[in-house]
């Protein structure tokens, strides 16, 4: 369906892509994977024509195409649907999937009545349910990702490019957008597919080309790889132990954070558990069980209306972001650019925000100061910055997080909370951020983590509480936590249905 011939493009300074070669078939689910800076969005966007290539050519469907415009590559039947959601809040469901199509009647207004049927046909053809009459803005994460998948459906589609299309769904929803993206390719669409989540790569891809460096480095058969093999193409070496050493906290000492039947409506129930010092204790669950919500609640980013939290032996029932910063409890949020980064101030700045107090004088911000503290945060956690006074949105994901676990560190020793740390990075930065979140908690902070990803739950945790519907279903410790245990919590309609499912 698509082939690449020897496509290079140069941005000011680096080589994005150097004589890459590619070829995806018609029926096929092609993965592409590689990590942060690899060239994949690069050479999604020379597919699309949004980058014109300095070298190589394009054939698409049996002949040779120089795109001049991205509109001139969706006209041919190629649709991307990228990481960054392109939605319009305002519209309604319907509106944002039939966007520049809008059917109409015969007096050449819109057919509101055809459009909100299609909209409903398209939808169920993803087996995802939702009002199309909703605006976007009103809808889940989840939901917003459904309808950017039925908007790439509308029309003649032959090329389809999902490019971490799981980020905000998992469990149901994620198996559903897998049953499409099969039947997808059984109709003769070629599939290229885009995920750092390897466990996804091995259930649904048919061949796997791995990127480094702006170079293919090969392509292969699912059945001829095993993870081992695909991590050591993508890091360019070994990589036998990606997850530490795990440690059990001592549990004979008061608790650093106390929760008990915090509530939060509409998603948090009835939650209540307690964090050691030291401890990795993982909050598990399905998309829309809670675990988000949970934490800020605690933070205090979001009201609670029932419970009480102690944090370091004191009470803690009325917070503010800044009260629980000032107390040591600092919050990654899910949301790396939405929530956690000021994208458009420096690295330094990024670092020392919660704590500019710390860098203040009485004649105002002492700029030397924060850019040493800054210095001090890129050799601690390796990051790969031109110095602390780079700007932050052209870094990578995994660089990018990394600046928030070093702001984080800094400013809050005694509890984190890390809602999805390693969302949308590859393989060899998961590999250093969980190596950070173990030195953390050898430093005595205590850890909570909020994942998806549940090999990532299992590898790095002592500890794993379950929630299901905004209560927390079941607990997993030591030897017992696997997936299969955490999936019975997780979907039992009880804790006791849960627990009969796990024995």
């Amino acid at each position: 369906m698509i082939r690449l011939d020897g496509i290079t493009k140069v941005f000011p300074g680096v080589k994005s892509l150097e004589n890459v070669n590619f070829e995806a078939k018609a029926g096929e689910i092609h993965a592409i994977l590689g990590e942060n800076g690899a060239g994949k969005s690069t050479l999604i966007k020379t597919i699309a024509g949004a980058y014109i290539p300095e070298e190589g050519t394009i054939h698409f469907a049996g002949q040779e195409r120089k795109w001049a415009t991205p509109k001139e590559a969706k006209d041919a039947g190629i649709q991307i649907i990228y990481q960054e959601l392109m939605l319009f809040p305002e519209l309604t469901a319907a509106e944002n999937i039939f966007i520049g199509k809008m059917p109409r009647t015969r007096f050449g207004t819109i057919d509101y009545k055809t459009m909100y049927r299609r909209a409903n046909e398209t939808l169920d053809s993803l087996g995802h349910r939702l009002d199309p009459r909703a605006p976007v803005r009103d809808l889940s994460i989840a939901d917003q990702q459904m309808v950017e998948i039925a908007k790439a459906l509308i029309g003649e589609t032959k090329l389809l490019v999902l490019d971490e299309p799981t980020a905000a769904i998992s469990g149901r929803e994620a198996e559903l957008l897998f049953e499409c993206v099969k039947l997808l390719r059984d109709q003769g669409v070629c599939i290229i597919y885009i995920s750092h989540r390897l466990e996804e790569i091995f259930s649904i891809a048919d061949r796997v080309t791995v990127l480094k460096d702006g170079q293919n480095v090969g392509t292969h058969d699912i059945h001829e790889l095993d993870r081992d093999k695909l991590v050591a193409m993508m890091v360019g070496r070994e990589v036998n132990n990606i997850f530490p050493p795990k440690k059990t906290p001592n549990a004979d000492v008061a608790p650093v954070l106390t929760v008990r039947d915090l509530r939060a409506p509409p998603k948090v129930k009835d939650v209540s558990f307690d964090l050691y010092a030291g401890e990795i204790l993982g909050l598990a669950g399905l998309v829309g069980a809670g675990r988000s919500e949970v934490a800020h609640a605690i933070f205090g980013s979001m009201p609670r209306t029932d419970g009480t939290v102690t944090l370091g032996g004191e009470a803690f029932n009325a917070p503010t972001p800044r009260d629980s910063i000032d107390r040591g409890l600092g919050f990654l949020t899910e949301d790396r650019k939405g929530e956690g980064l000021m994208i458009l101030l420096d690295m330094a700045a990024n670092v020392t925000a919660p704590v500019l107090s710390e860098f203040t004088t009485t004649t105002g911000l002492d700029r030397n100061y924060e850019v040493q503290a800054a210095e001090d945060e890129i050799k601690r956690f390796r990051i790969a910055v031109p110095g602390p006074k780079s700007g932050v949105y052209q870094l990578s994901g995994g660089n990018q997080q990394k600046i928030l676990f070093g702001r984080w560190a800094r400013a809050c020793r005694r509890v984190l909370i890390l809602d999805e740390p390693t969302r949308g990075i590859d393989v060899g930065a998961k590999v250093e951020i969980y190596e950070i979140i173990r030195k953390l908690a050898d430093e005595g902070a205590g850890v909570l983590v909020i994942s998806s990803e549940l090999p990532e739950i299992v590898g790095l945790c002592t500890r794993v509480l379950v929630m299901r519907e905004g209560s927390v279903t079941g607990e997993v410790v030591s030897t017992e936590i696997s997936e299969e245990t955490i999936m019975h919590y997780a979907t039992a309609a009880s804790a006791d249905a849960a627990q009969g499912a796990a024995r």
